[in-house]
């Protein structure tokens, strides 16, 4: 996973159904990624001209015009180039300082300082709520740390906020092998190849749950 929250969950008021302690983040999570398959054929482009004048909307039909090239079994550009555009859009941001602060999460998680990842993650969710990337990084710190419980509930932020993300579906999928639950990884590994066919890892291990389903009968 392209790493797909702490513990604390202050300040995340307006996350009510993926933080409500008495709601499995399993479950969120499984919802939300029923709700975007249903979704998807229903999906449209944002207008030129609206889209020309707003840098939101423009980046949306980036996006837009990137998944249809990426759901192609032959796509129009390099895989790996398409995937670096999406990625390269889903962590930008309007605000410099919110870039900033990513750019320090990201090189103190790759370089092993985690709580200091963790500090600049927090903070990150609480100034800009909005954003799906930051979610999906503190959800990411969560998994590496074994916190399954809390990466699903960021998980769950991440996929309201952006439906499409095949990274954090793909990780929820990991954290459904890692608790020995096939059947959910199964259907996360099936929505992530649907957004991204060309995620040979996650393939692969779909193919393995497949194959030890069937030998179980």
């Amino acid at each position: 996973m392209k790493l797909v929250t702490t513990g604390r969950q202050d300040g995340q008021s307006g996350d009510a159904r993926a933080g409500d302690a008495h709601c499995d983040p399993f479950d969120s999570v499984l919802a939300l990624i029923a709700q975007a398959s249903a979704r998807r054929a229903h999906l449209v482009l944002p207008v030129v001209d609206a889209a020309a004048r707003d840098p939101a909307l423009r980046t949306a039909r980036r996006l837009a015009k990137l998944f249809e090239d990426l759901a192609q079994t032959h796509p129009t550009r390099p895989v790996e180039e398409i995937e670096d555009l999406v990625w390269a859009l889903w962590i930008s941001h309007p605000s410099k300082a919110a870039e900033a602060l990513m750019t320090r999460g990201i090189e103190a998680f790759a370089d092993g300082r985690l709580a200091q990842a963790r500090g600049h993650f927090d903070a990150l969710v609480a100034a800009w709520p909005d954003w799906a990337e930051a979610w999906n990084k503190r959800a990411t710190l969560a998994y590496v740390e074994g916190r399954d419980r809390d990466a699903c509930r960021d998980i769950a932020r991440t996929l309201e906020r952006e439906p499409r993300h095949f990274g954090a579906i793909a990780g929820f999928g990991q954290i459904c092998l890692r608790r020995t639950r096939p059947c959910e990884a199964a259907i996360a590994f099936r929505a992530a190849l649907a957004l991204n066919p060309h995620l040979h890892g996650i393939r692969a291990l779909l193919d393995e749950i497949s194959g030890g389903a069937a030998r179980m009968h």
